[in-house]
């Protein structure tokens, strides 16, 4: 089972005390982990801690979404599965066609994020989302959700006084908190709803998160895939309860989500540092498609939500 062979791999890494880098897919069925003094030239990572980026020069491409009939069967059978009672948020994607005269690299070069990643010649994602830290003995996860765009009048007040964007924040917190719980002791929610502005191609967006952490033994360096395995697929991005809405979603979603919505990320010896595979442009026999999705609950609106979807197609420069 793949599975079980990434943990022990993970674990076996962590137990050496040597840096390396990892990657998971959304259903665990795809991974790389390597030396970090053995990584590939055509595997290009970057973490940074600076979130407060300048644009420098707007990258524009062109969008096709997925057909709005199209959309609303899937939405609706969403909302019929929330009435049914068998989940109460799940994170809808999709894959839209998108023309942009750049290449893999040229987009990974200038796309200003967090995080970014080029694999080989196959995707490349800019996110601006931590799944979890490590540091000192203690984890940390960050769930991202609820975004507005900054021009809105009164958009912070607005967003964070929002009935259906509480609702959905308020569940993915739960979600996580009780994931830390499996992997760690004296879980507490330290920083609830707070806002950030990401910068989002022609627009500005405020992203709201929140930060949860956990105590862990310190031996935690010999469970490192214990621990993300645990965690896997990340909460944010499919729903509550996780188990039955994964199910769902795979019967619901039309592709494979593969490497999109799954983690990467680097550890340095002492610290583990790991982010959601978002914001990601893959490329399938020369066509670009861009990922995306968001959040869905019984309050949701349906034309917000397929605007969301194209609102999130975009490259941060």
């Amino acid at each position: 089972m793949k599975k079980e062979i990434i943990k022990d791999q993970l674990n076996k890494n962590g137990s050496l005390n040597e840096p390396f880098f990892f990657m998971i897919s959304y259903d665990l069925s795809r991974y790389e982990i390597y030396k970090l003094n053995e990584l590939p030239n055509d595997i290009k990572f970057e973490l940074s801690k600076n979130s407060n980026f300048k644009s420098l020069e707007k990258i524009t491409l062109s969008k096709f979404p997925i057909d709005y009939s199209a959309y609303k069967k899937a939405f609706t059978s969403i909302q019929n599965h929330i009435k049914e009672g068998n989940s109460y948020l799940l994170n809808l994607t999709f894959k839209t066609k998108i023309d942009t005269s750049l290449s893999l690299d040229e987009i990974y070069k200038k796309a200003q994020a967090l995080f970014k990643l080029k694999y080989k010649d196959e995707f490349v994602c800019f996110s601006p989302e931590k799944f979890i830290e490590i540091k000192k003995d203690k984890i940390y996860t960050y769930p991202m959700k609820g975004t507005i765009d900054a021009k809105v009048p009164n958009a912070q007040t607005k967003i964070l006084n929002d009935t259906k964007e509480m609702a959905e924040h308020t569940m993915v917190v739960d979600l996580l908190r009780n994931d830390l719980s499996i992997v760690s002791s004296k879980v507490r929610v330290d920083k609830f709803r707070y806002c950030e502005k990401i910068n989002a191609g022609e627009k500005e967006l405020l992203q709201i998160s929140s930060r949860i952490s956990g105590e862990l033994k310190k031996d935690w360096h010999k469970k490192i895939g214990d621990i993300l395995t645990s965690l896997l697929p990340a909460g944010s991005i499919t729903g509550t309860p996780k188990k039955k809405t994964v199910q769902i979603l795979d019967e619901i979603e039309n592709y494979k989500r593969d490497y999109y919505t799954g983690i990467a990320g680097i550890y340095d010896g002492t610290s583990l540092y790991s982010f959601v595979l978002i914001r990601f442009i893959e490329k399938i026999e020369d066509i670009y498609y861009y990922k995306s999705g968001g959040g869905i609950t019984c309050d949701s609106d349906i034309k917000l939500e397929y605007e969301e979807l194209q609102d999130k197609i975009y490259i941060p420069s």
